[in-house]
């Protein structure tokens, strides 16, 4: 499904993908548990056959290093609590596990470096060789992929617990924000939707390939917001996961109408 949308994919032309703008459905709701809590989510995206295909047909975000998906620049980490988290994780990883390693103690600099974001400079995951420092290349001993997802499983914990949280939350974003209502009142929004390429910033447009934007990846057995649970409920908590199912629910058996361009481009596969 080509788009000429002067915002379409400027990226590689390996495969097609849809473009960035069409319609959508959206629902607002009050937390259960917080009545100062709106919740906007989009529905289309949410209710898409969205699925990682991380090795399993993922063509990367760079041309010619398809096993890397979408690890090239590293983590952003979100604050403090983000990246002490992710610490007590690096502890744990030993040589068996991750191909980059010290083989000693390891040091704030093996696996943390700055870099600027939005005008300020921020600590990050390092990248080496053009790939996050936890990504282990394929055939490598230590197990292929991001070394802390393995941990996880290794611990049989859920990787977002192990993760810096721009990793375990993509490709759903999440933004807040204090809202001023007319009679001078404030509520926390919540807004969940699609990361598109857009998120990325200016250079989303030239990644060789993303994956929200392609039928290939849209081929999950349940929509998102089933196998995405674990996540959503981090973001939002337990009582507004549950509405959010709800009015997901509901939404597909009256029939949706903004139906994710990507979904339905992979079912006329």
């Amino acid at each position: 499904m080509a788009n000429e949308h002067p915002d379409a994919p400027r990226g590689g032309d390996q495969v097609d993908e849809v473009g960035l703008d069409f319609a959508r459905e959206w629902i607002e709701f009050f937390d259960p548990d917080n009545p100062e809590h709106l919740i906007r989510a989009d529905l289309t995206w949410l209710t898409s056959r969205w699925t990682c295909i991380f090795a399993a047909g993922c063509h990367g975000i760079i041309a010619g290093r398809a096993d890397q998906g979408c690890c090239n620049h590293g983590a952003y980490f979100s604050d403090d609590d983000d990246r002490k988290r992710v610490k007590r994780y690096v502890a744990l990883l030993t040589p068996d596990n991750w191909a980059n390693h010290p083989g000693r103690a390891v040091r704030k600099s093996d696996w943390i470096e700055t870099d600027e974001l939005e005008g300020e400079q921020r600590p990050k995951t390092k990248t080496v060789d053009g790939v996050c420092v936890f990504h282990n290349p394929l055939g490598s001993e230590a197990g292929y992929g991001c070394a802390l997802h393995n941990l996880a499983g290794t611990l049989g914990k859920h990787p977002l617990e192990t993760k810096p949280d721009v990793c375990w939350q993509l490709p759903v974003r999440r933004t807040q924000e204090w809202i001023t209502r007319p009679d001078d009142s404030q509520i926390l929004l919540s807004t969940i939707e699609e990361y598109d390429r857009r998120g990325w910033g200016e250079g989303g447009l030239d990644l060789d390939w993303y994956c929200t934007s392609s039928p290939e990846a849209h081929v999950g057995a349940e929509p998102l917001y089933l196998t995405y649970g674990p996540e959503l409920t981090e973001l939002l908590g337990e009582a507004a996961y549950r509405q959010l199912v709800e009015y997901a629910e509901a939404r597909l058996d009256a029939g949706l109408i903004a139906e994710h361009p990507a979904t339905s481009a992979s079912e006329d596969r």
